[in-house]
């Protein structure tokens, strides 16, 4: 598994209305070139993502359905890569006064990673899985006009 924590300067209700919208998740999450289809009723439980992912020329089609959605709190997706098998994502908000501190937890749960997971797998999700966290976190900043985005933690850590 690997974790990463990232403190954002916006309000829990600031950064669930990013992960609210399917259709902006290209924007931050790292990997995503594109997102095909969006659910009208995304993030309730159920909804679906479909997304192009890779990199350069070498894509495939991905879908990304929620599992847990609890509005300005937590969000669980399993993200289903074909040949490469599935992944929990979870994501924890937590009010830290004004700010959200947010906790991403991602496991592999089907496929290759399941046999390959380790320090060398988590290591580098927990490097892409931070550059995500900043990706969303200077978004959210921008939109809500506040200062600069500072990391909690180092936000790269694998446990």
């Amino acid at each position: 598994m690997a974790r990463n924590r990232r403190l954002i300067l916006s309000s829990p209700s600031e950064v669930w209305s990013l992960l609210s919208d399917g259709h902006r998740y290209s924007e931050w999450v790292t990997g995503n070139q594109q997102v095909l289809t969006a659910d009208p009723h995304w993030p309730d439980v159920g909804a679906r993502l479909q997304l192009r992912v890779g990199v350069g020329p070498l894509a495939l089609e991905d879908t990304c359905v929620v599992r847990v959605s609890v509005p300005e709190r937590r969000l669980e997706l399993e993200a289903k890569a074909g040949p490469f098998g599935a992944a929990r994502i979870a994501m924890n908000l937590i009010p830290w006064g004004e700010n959200t501190l947010l906790i991403l937890d991602w496991h592999p749960l089907r496929g290759p990673g399941t046999r390959m997971h380790g320090v060398p797998v988590d290591y580098f999700m927990a490097i892409r899985n931070g550059m995500m966290l900043t990706k969303l976190a200077r978004i959210a900043v921008r939109e809500h006009g506040k200062r600069d985005v500072r990391s909690f933690w180092a936000g790269t850590g694998s446990s």
